[in-house]
């Protein structure tokens, strides 16, 4: 063993990020001898909780744990996920759903949003997410896992994520990650004690009166960042010059019956309401801007757009949208809420907590704390983020909306550079480039420039390698082929009982 490794990882903060965090390095780096990982959380503080749509990544991590899907399903009450459902954000009556997974069949090298572009120049108005078996079937409440042995069927590349309690997740990865050898230790944080010479962060003091030394802390405390900030003063990049919502309320309800696999976003008029349907409840909520309605106005907005029973009291949110200047400074290292805030319109909060720790594992340090590492990982942090920022501000800004000066503020506000690129490439012929392994895929732009209503001024020459007749006659056949897979396909509720998932809890027992 290495004279130079690190011994002790102290995280602080437990809720979604803190109990991530600890599963993952005990898992991944927990058998490296003498090495100790304890985790510090007090039940006096309470965790947000709110974070329970996903993207399909988060497969990864749990396979990355060993996790049996159908467990993890059923202990955290979750549904599956094949896309998020946009409803009023183009102009109001307008539906589109981005969907995971593709859409049609790449045809002669091209893709295939070039050939309906070219079906759409010859007369054919088919809307795109007709091609697209994850629309198709979560808009008909239908779910199935890939089939990559039925390599012709567009089953062979269907993707999903998950829909669960947030709090019953932190639960769950807690017993997994204790039983790999994490302690637990309950208290109230009230001092971080410094290195005099070098600033690095010693040890943290508990209101007992404990002192827990360690070499690497991870600080999972949200958005105040005790470490990060408050102690290390990162600095914080305030991005709501294109972000102005800066407010939340959640309310859980009972379920109605709907169990499409779709997380529902409606546009409202100084914000968004969510939609995640559970199987013992349903999460709603509003995200505002507070320079645009009061919080009482808010409040009545998402009671009056609920569609079952409250089953809580509203849960008020406050924060900023932005990331810390450095999300790792000297020995501490951000993840989750510490490290930054992008509204959840397209379910990144999981994600971010969940790249931050891949990062952190391919560069996880020694007590020589390579500052070429360290820059390495900030720069990939910031750069995520300005490439989710991006998307979800397309979202906002690319719409026909002037009906309240919320959205006129949207409408009218100069996109970043980046996007600003994505819109020249676009709506010259259809062109979408996927940067530097950036998360959204050529599949999620093309969805939501789409579906906001930007238009291609052509497609790619390529595409007329087909004669017109067979491209219309090709369109034809690959969305009866989409619609036939998802008429065959197993209704959600009927999916969940097939694979023992379902959690069997009553709706009145919400979490």
């Amino acid at each position: 063993m290495r004279a130079d490794a690190i011994r002790k990882v102290v995280i602080v903060g437990g809720g979604t990020a803190g109990w991530m965090s600890a599963a993952a390095i005990a898992r991944v780096m927990g058998e490296l001898q003498g090495l100790e990982i304890e985790l510090v959380e007090s039940d006096q503080i309470g965790t947000v909780g709110v974070g329970e749509a996903t993207i399909p990544q988060l497969q990864l991590f749990n396979a990355l744990l060993g996790i049996d899907e159908d467990d993890f399903v059923r202990a955290t009450h979750g549904t599956y996920k094949l896309g998020i459902e946009f409803r009023d954000w183009t102009y109001l009556g307008h539906r589109y759903v981005h969907p995971f997974g593709f859409y049609g069949l790449d045809m002669k090298g091209v893709e295939f949003h070039h050939h309906w572009l070219k079906g759409r120049a010859l007369g054919d108005p088919t809307p795109l997410d007709d091609y697209s078996l994850s629309v198709v079937a979560g808009l008909k409440s239908r779910m199935a896992r890939p089939r990559p042995d039925l390599p012709n069927s567009p089953l062979s590349k269907i993707a999903y994520a998950f829909q669960f309690d947030a709090g019953l997740y932190a639960r769950y990865l807690r017993g997994l990650a204790e039983r790999w050898g994490v302690k637990r230790t309950e208290g109230r944080i009230v001092d971080v004690i410094q290195n005099g010479e070098t600033g690095f962060v010693e040890a943290i003091q508990l209101e007992s009166g404990a002192r827990i030394e360690g070499d690497l802390f991870i600080d999972c405390s949200g958005f105040r960042g005790l470490l990060i900030e408050q102690t290390l003063k990162a600095g914080f990049e305030d991005w709501s010059k294109w972000l102005p919502n800066d407010r939340a309320i959640a309310i859980p309800t009972e379920s109605n019956g709907d169990e499409q696999p779709l997380t529902r976003a409606t546009a409202r008029p100084a914000g968004w309401q969510w939609r995640i349907p559970l199987q013992h409840r349903v999460g709603n909520g509003y995200v505002y801007s507070s320079a645009h309605v009061s919080d009482d106005e808010a409040l009545a907005t998402l009671q009056a757009n609920l569609e079952g029973a409250q089953l809580a009291e509203p849960n008020f949110l406050r924060f900023k949208a932005g990331h810390r200047k450095r999300a790792w400074v000297k020995n501490v290292v951000a993840i989750g809420l510490a490290g930054g805030f992008l509204e959840p319109l397209e379910s990144t909060s999981i994600h971010l907590i969940q790249s931050g720790i891949a990062r952190l594992m391919t560069l996880f340090p020694t007590r020589r704390w390579s500052e070429a590492e360290i820059e390495r990982y900030n720069a990939r942090t910031v750069a995520e983020y300005v490439d989710i920022r991006d998307f979800i501000f397309l979202h906002f800004n690319a719409t026909t909306r002037d009906d309240t000066p919320y959205w006129n503020q949207c409408r009218t506000t100069p996109p970043p550079e980046g996007l600003a690129y994505k819109y020249e490439m676009f709506r010259s012929n259809g062109r979408i480039f996927r940067e530097h392994d950036e998360l959204f895929t050529e599949t999620s732009w093309t969805s939501v420039l789409v579906g906001q209503g930007i238009e291609a001024a052509g497609y790619h020459p390529a595409a007329d390698l087909l004669p017109d007749a067979e491209t219309l006659k090709r369109l034809a056949h690959i969305r009866a082929i989409v619609a036939d897979t998802a008429e065959k396909m197993p209704s959600q509720r009927e999916f969940l009982r097939q694979n023992n998932s379902a959690s069997g809890v009553s709706l009145r027992q919400a979490s």
